[in-house]
């Protein structure tokens, strides 16, 4: 187990890559693979846990919207009745 400089505990995880690939990382010594990865994996997750958050969001208001929906429709029917029965349509 690992610390960030935050003191954050890390875990270690290992990563295959194909052969050619691991030829052509090792052409860029100054690339730092591992900060590089840990980044991209991070910014990820936090954009499929916002993902997650605001399709659960989306759901819940849902229902909602739904209810609006059909309350909307009834008043529109009503209303609609009224003017036929005055014979305005």
């Amino acid at each position: 187990m690992f610390f960030n400089v935050l003191g954050d505990k890390m875990v270690s995880i290992t990563l295959s890559v194909p052969k050619e690939v691991k030829q052509k990382m090792k052409r860029f010594p100054e690339m730092n693979w591992s900060g590089f990865i840990r980044k991209v994996i991070i910014e990820k997750t936090e954009e499929l846990t916002w993902k997650e958050g605001m399709l659960k969001r989306f759901y819940e208001e849902e229902k909602l919207t739904d209810w609006a929906v059909k309350l909307q429709r009834r008043a529109r029917k009503g209303r609609f009745n009224i003017l036929r029965k005055k014979g305005l349509v």
